[in-house]
């Protein structure tokens, strides 16, 4: 997945200020609504995986005060800070490779031979170059790392008792 140059400008402001807490930088998305700009900071504990209402918090006031002094955002932006979730979005190669064998929504941005963007199956693993996918019809599909749009974890009961044990 891709980082606009402002959000890895940002990374690379608001990483160590997470780090100092403590806690683990997962990633940083800019989007709007209602032509509001949002920063968004997903962070988690390495031990846990997990971040608290409390943590959330703390995190916030961490970043907001070198966000303020560094000014990376022209114009006025809200700031939410939070846990990757369950259902998480796989952005580096590592999160791929953790999640292996759970169920995964994958979109590129360049078709496949018959034309598909949109695919759903078992992450089957990882390479340098593309992720692989057994989809829900018995196929083993390659995907491009650079032509991946969105890739997230499917939210299912086997998810979720998994990450209950870490």
């Amino acid at each position: 997945m891709k980082l606009t140059p402002l959000e890895d400008r940002i990374t690379n402001i608001v990483a160590p200020v997470i780090e100092d807490e403590g806690f683990t930088l997962y990633c940083v998305q800019m989007t709007s609504e209602n032509k509001t700009q949002i920063l968004q900071i997903m962070a988690e504990d390495p031990k846990t995986g997990r971040l608290g209402v409390d943590d959330c918090a703390k995190i916030s006031r961490a970043v907001a005060a070198v966000l303020d002094v560094e000014d990376p955002i022209s114009g006025a932006y809200r700031l939410e800070v939070s846990s990757p979730g369950i259902d998480r979005l796989l952005l580096k190669k590592e999160h791929f490779e953790k999640y292996k064998g759970f169920e995964a929504k994958l979109e590129s941005d360049i078709p496949s031979e018959t034309g598909q963007k949109k695919f759903r199956g078992r992450l089957h693993g990882v390479n340098e170059n593309a992720v692989s996918l057994i989809t829900d019809q018995g196929e083993e599909v390659d995907i491009p790392l650079q032509s991946l749009k969105k890739a997230k974890l499917v939210l299912n009961d086997e998810l979720i008792k998994a990450t209950a044990n870490l």
